[in-house]
């Protein structure tokens, strides 16, 4: 569904110029769950951006479902965009809307269904993620859990062939990671849905995951099935399964070591 190939990104100029992606290639299967792990600042967001057209590589090819992303001006790009969904860390609601009308949303802005087939797809939508029943409920009523679960019919009301997560499981107790987890490999099973996860929850990744890309510094790594990822013999790999703060992955680090993190705090 989406291969990219040789990608890198830097931020800054001259003596501040950091490389956030260094040739980054993978190829994300139709259907599959993809987790990409890392530590804080190894170019994780970054690959996201890239992958929904928020940020132009330096170099290199992204193709998503037979199309270069890569060379579309941002009308061709937002008819690409039509395809896959987005479950933000936040979740990113708008607590001045109901949870049906922020489900109900993509689908009034890019279709010209009727309200009454709008109002159906809706019903089904939560009845999908288990919250059938909250469409005139607000944000602001919802726990973190119901939130996110509430983001993701949001994220597939338009039936999508792909779907972004952001760190899905930030924040949530064990139970409604769960449930999260649950949800994500349904909809990979049952609708053929191709998965992206960029997260930092381990256990959460060796659970749902048919691929894990590890990163370090821009670089992969490590990449395979979870339990090629857990019987790594790459003492990075080990360091990050283990949670050990002694390793070739520093605690402390320095603004170039932060790269993308830093840029977005404008802190150079």
């Amino acid at each position: 569904m989406i291969s990219v190939t040789n990608i890198s990104k830097s931020f800054g100029e001259g003596a501040k110029r950091i490389q956030v992606l260094d040739n980054f290639s993978a190829d994300f299967e139709r259907g599959k769950i993809t987790s990409i792990i890392g530590g804080s600042g190894s170019g994780k967001s970054t690959v996201l951006r890239h992958l929904i057209g928020a940020y132009k590589p330096d170099s290199g090819k992204i193709i998503i479902d037979g199309e270069d992303i890569t060379k579309m001006n941002n009308e061709q790009m937002n008819e690409v965009r039509k395809k896959f969904g987005i479950l933000f860390q936040s979740g990113a609601l708008f607590n001045s809307m109901t949870v049906e009308d922020n489900v109900a949303l993509p689908l009034r802005e890019h279709t010209e269904l009727p309200m009454s087939t709008i109002k159906i797809m809706v019903t089904m939508k939560l009845e999908m993620v288990g919250l059938r029943g909250c469409e005139h409920l607000k944000p602001a009523q919802l726990s973190g859990g119901m939130l996110k679960r509430i983001a993701l019919a949001r994220a597939i009301s338009l039936d999508p062939k792909i779907v972004f997560y952001d760190e899905p499981s930030a924040g949530l107790d064990p139970i409604s990671i769960g449930v999260i987890d649950k949800l994500m490999i349904d909809l990979s099973r049952k609708m053929g849905i191709t998965s992206i996860v960029v997260t930092h929850e381990l256990p959460s990744a060796m659970r749902i995951s048919d691929k894990i890309i590890m990163l370090f510094k821009g670089k992969i790594i490590a990449e395979g099935n979870p339990e090629e990822i857990r019987n790594s013999q790459d003492s990075r790999v080990l360091q990050f399964i283990n949670g050990s703060p002694d390793g070739p992955i520093p605690f402390s680090k320095s603004q170039k070591d932060y790269g993308e993190e830093l840029k977005e705090m404008s802190l150079y």
